[in-house]
């Protein structure tokens, strides 16, 4: 069960770094939708994924 919740955690984090037109925008929707799904650490993984990804 654990790890079904971290998969889906993941994949929702993963969808959520892509949002918007540039860097700073993808960084701070990748933390809010990590910080939602695994609290501090999520939205420091969030940011960092959402600034790494590119359109």
């Amino acid at each position: 069960m654990h790890s079904l919740f971290a998969t889906a955690a993941s994949v929702m984090v993963l969808a959520l770094a892509a949002c918007g037109n540039n860097a700073t925008e993808r960084a701070a929707t990748g933390g809010l939708g990590g910080a939602v799904v695994a609290g501090p650490v999520g939205a420091v993984a969030g940011a960092t994924v959402g600034a790494a990804t590119t359109p």
